[in-house]
């Protein structure tokens, strides 16, 4: 039987009783103004983040704010369209040859860089060749190291051969392009034009002012037409409490809402339209694996135990999810429906912790092995409520068998780079924002260890590796998919993560913006082609 809900989850629903209206009331739709809605130039897009962008290179960006300036400025060679279905966005073609080994893209010729330097053939050559460089600092070489070679016959051809076949090859040329001529000298790492991108995008850049904003103004040239916004505004504001204030007060155009923001009193949304949709990601408690506390598998299956998902999805996501069974999403088609969640079970969890060495000895009320107490530090990024607030649950269930935790709220961009990057923690709280093929080689095979990479948890076991390896190299879909569901088993068996839950998507978007569209790729995969009709247009740039 599923327990009742606890008195932390009662005065967490207190805490947001002030913004929160009955339940059983019904959300009204959204209602979009009656106006004119020819597309038009002009106005600008406010837009906000927890942290600041690190790099705005897409081959070093690693957190989701360089990612999503990225996004605007660069291109790849294909993208995912509305539907899922890749299309192509630098290259206006391809074939694919000697069955997946080899790549012929035929590249659009009315391409520039935003410094009106033509696109060629050599920048994706120069691409590739930084992507397989030892000497930069990038988590996402390993798919690019299995290319036997890249040749540019001409401009505006690229033949990419590979040395197997790799069934995510086509995504993987996704990954932003970058010019050859602005980085062929100098350190690519530190490179000035790191924090001054000059790309394909629909988006230039303009300025970026740490912890405080990031402009960009529209590429006039861009191939596929002019974005409408005269200015993108990505401001940094550390608390999604504070963001909401800002929304309230609409300075700013969109954010990502908490439940208990989304179940806000209707009239704080006069002016805006919400979403709520599955997203594609999913959010983990980490173990680092080099700390001897958390080598024992047993260890871990216990503290998998311990923890009652259900309290933090009722206490903290207020329903908006569900507790996660492995490193792929419902929606995914990698997704193991026979995986079924860790059952909540104190007793379980302290017979398993007693067969690993861990018991109360000393009658203090916590664990001990040979003298050494069951303690450790967990970290989380600050202003992500949600985090935050499992944190605690998650200390407060953890003592009930012995286990002492101290919490401890990081700043972004500190969390990231001095603590995650670096190996420097316990365990922690993270999220990942996942690519729709399933292939996960980044993150979990054990190459890919190292400073900077994915595998920050040093997970290491040769079941893992060899599905990971045949994953790439199987087209046949069925085929594929019974490798993907056999590691989200193997991963939930293994717990290199407590995999805590799936979170749904609650994106808010101001109603004077025309564009938003809730498809399978999201809400803005469109997003160059939002606009504000005339009459509603609010900043003059």
């Amino acid at each position: 039987m599923r327990p009742s809900i606890s008195n932390f989850q009662f005065l967490i629903s207190i805490l947001f009783l002030s913004l929160i209206s009955c339940r059983s009331d019904p959300i009204p739709e959204p209602v979009r103004p009656v106006v004119a809605s020819e597309p038009a130039a002009g106005d600008a897009y406010v837009s906000a983040s927890i942290g600041d962008a690190s790099r705005l290179n897409p081959l070093l960006a690693t957190d989701s704010a360089s990612g999503d300036i990225c996004g605007q400025v660069f291109n790849g060679l294909v993208k995912y369209n509305r539907d899922l279905k890749l299309v192509g966005e630098l290259a206006e073609s391809w074939e694919i040859l000697d069955k997946g080994r080899e790549i012929v893209f035929k590249l659009r010729q009315d391409v520039w860089w935003h410094d009106h330097k033509p696109f060629t053939s050599a920048d994706v050559k120069f691409t590739y060749d930084r992507l397989v460089d030892p000497n930069v600092a990038t988590p996402y070489g390993a798919d690019y190291k299995i290319v036997l070679r890249v040749e540019t016959p001409d401009p505006y051809t690229v033949r990419v051969v590979y040395d197997e076949p790799f069934a995510p090859a086509l995504e993987s040329w996704g990954m932003g392009i970058i010019p050859k001529h602005v980085f062929d000298k100098g350190d690519f790492n530190t490179h000035p034009a790191n924090r001054r991108p000059v790309g394909t995008g629909p988006y230039r850049f303009v300025e970026w002012k740490t912890d405080e904003r990031i402009i960009l103004e529209p590429n006039e040239k861009y191939f596929q037409g002019r974005p409408y916004f005269n200015r993108y505004i990505y401001r940094i504001i550390p608390d999604t409490s504070v963001q909401f204030l800002e929304l309230r007060q609409e300075t700013i155009d969109s954010m990502g809402l908490r439940p208990d923001q989304y179940l806000a009193y209707p009239e704080f949304f006069k002016h805006y339209n919400k979403f709520r949709y599955p997203s594609f990601s999913y959010t983990y408690f980490a173990f680092n694996l080099k700390n001897p506390l958390f080598q024992d598998k047993r260890v871990r299956q216990a503290m998998a135990c311990a923890l009652d998902k259900n309290e933090i999805i009722d206490g903290v996501l207020l329903g908006f999810g569900r507790p996660a069974t492995g490193p792929f999403p419902p929606s995914s088609w990698a997704f193991n429906q026979n995986v079924t969640d860790d059952a909540y079970d104190v007793g379980k969890a302290k017979a398993l912790l007693a067969e690993a060495g861990w018991q109360d000895s000393d009658n203090d009320g916590w664990l001990d092995n040979e003298g050494k107490k069951f303690e450790f530090t967990l970290l989380t990024n600050q202003g992500n409520k949600l985090r935050e607030l499992s944190a605690v649950i998650i200390q407060s269930h953890f003592a009930k068998v012995g286990i002492k935790v101290k919490v401890r709220i990081l700043e972004w961009a500190a969390f990231i780079h001095q603590y995650v990057d670096k190996r420097k923690f316990d365990a922690l709280i993270l999220g990942w924002s996942l690519s729709r093929d399933p292939d996960q080689y980044v993150i979990w095979h054990s190459s890919q260890k190292n400073p900077g990479q994915y595998n920050f948890v040093s997970y290491h076991n040769p079941a893992a590796d060899r599905l990971l390896d045949r994953g790439r190299r199987e087209f046949d879909f069925e085929k594929r998919k019974e490798i993907y569901n056999d590691l989200h088993a193997l991963l939930a068996e293994d717990l290199p993560y407590i995999f805590l839950y799936y979170a749904e998507a609650l994106p808010t978007v101001h109603k004077r913006i025309m564009g938003p569209e809730v498809a399978p790729a999201g809400l803005s995969w469109n997003f160059e082609k939002w606009f504000v009709p005339k009459a509603l247009q609010k900043y003059q740039y």
